[in-house]
């Protein structure tokens, strides 16, 4: 199956779209092929706010509906407390309410962007929305992250090139409850260290200190202003240690 030919046998869908680059190349796949599709961002804690922007200009660049769901899953007991289920609870939680709106509107087939990559058995995530009915066009018609980038280079979408983001409830370490206030405490560090040049990093949280880790392109500017990052989030965190084995770059 193509995702021509997907959107011609499903011409009616609502999209749970992030701003990230999966869905991004359905909701220009959906415009190209002629679907009435309704993009939906959860506007959460969770996610920064770089990507409810990139999901913006999405929405205006393919003349896409976008419909807007606010919630905060830390109201839910299971996600606040960050067991090893978190995600499958917070997934739940967003593609349940998305679900609940795109039916309000008149939408009964739900598509998300998880690709032909992403491991299913390393995704509570994956289990979740497979729970809820939620179809992955990019997984049934074969297209891996790498073809995703192609394919949004030869469409012009300025998220070709996109690294993955994983939401910011991944910088707290599983078993240490999660709050607003760190949240807002990991958007702010990663802000000032994206301002500093880099990408496709992780800062995660361990106590009062954090651990950077970058990709090995990236090593060479970490170790150079490591001093100046420790200045830069003092305000956060008491000391910032470098992870000297290079994160692998994002797909």
């Amino acid at each position: 199956m193509t995702l021509k030919e997907f959107f011609t046998e499903n011409p009616k869908c609502a999209l749970a779209f992030s701003g990230g680059t999966d869905s991004a190349l359905l909701l220009w796949a959906a415009r190209q092929y002629g679907a009435d599709v309704c993009a939906y961002y959860a506007k959460t804690p969770f996610q920064p706010e770089f990507e409810f922007a990139d999901a913006c200009r999405l929405a205006e660049e393919t003349g896409a509906k976008l419909r807007i769901v606010e919630l905060d899953p830390l109201g839910d007991e299971n996600i606040r407390r960050n067991g090893p289920d978190r995600c499958y609870h917070c997934k739940r939680a967003i593609f349940g309410a998305i679900m609940a709106a795109a039916a309000a509107d008149g939408h009964s087939l739900l598509i998300d962007g998880t690709n032909a990559s992403d491991d299913a058995s390393d995704r509570p995530g994956m289990r979740a929305i497979a729970e809820l009915g939620v179809r992955s066009p990019l997984r049934e018609c074969g297209i891996t992250k790498p073809m995703v980038r192609q394919l949004s280079r030869e469409a012009g979408l300025f998220t070709a090139n996109k690294p993955a983001y994983a939401c910011l409830a991944t910088r707290i370490p599983t078993g240490e409850e999660i709050s607003a206030e760190s949240l807002v405490r990991t958007e702010k560090c990663e802000n000032a260290l994206m301002a500093m040049g880099f990408s496709d990093f992780r800062l995660r949280k361990r106590g009062d200190k954090a651990l950077l880790q970058v990709t090995e392109d990236q090593m060479p500017l970490a170790k150079d202003k490591l001093n100046d990052i420790k200045l830069a989030l003092n305000e956060w965190y008491s000391d910032i240690e470098l992870d000297f084995e290079p994160r692998a770059a994002s797909l």
